[in-house]
């Protein structure tokens, strides 16, 4: 896998941890609720074991990532090629919600798809 392809990954999966954390444990902190849209203590309250899981699932995605990185090699590749996929696609899902997702779903595509470009091309 190349160095720089690697790198980005790497950027993606920590990303994705930074989200984890955010969703999975500190999800009722108003300041972190409000990033998300949600706009009173009652509604990340009652939202909370949504973003429990959802954070779950960000972290998983990570995970699979830097072993792949670690790995190295075939295996190590698909899964940093599956890891990264998954992740422009949540991206491009969440972006389909309307307009005001763009920048998220934007931070959230980034370094994943710059990964994957340069898996391709060096």
């Amino acid at each position: 896998m190349p160095v720089l392809a690697g790198v980005f990954a790497v950027l993606a999966a920590l990303l994705h941890v930074a989200i984890f954390a955010m969703e999975s444990v500190l999800w009722t902190r108003p300041a972190v609720y409000r990033r998300f849209g949600v706009a009173s203590d009652a509604d990340a309250v009652t939202t909370k074991p949504l973003a429990f899981n959802q954070g779950f699932y960000n972290l998983f995605l990570a995970v699979g990532i830097i072993v792949g990185v670690v790995i190295g090699g075939t295996a190590g590749l698909t899964l940093v090629a599956f890891g990264c996929s998954c992740i422009v696609a949540a991206a491009a899902v969440l972006a389909s919600t309307g307009s005001a997702y763009f920048r998220a779903a934007a931070t959230q595509a980034l370094f994943a798809v710059v990964a994957l470009v340069l898996l391709v091309v060096l």
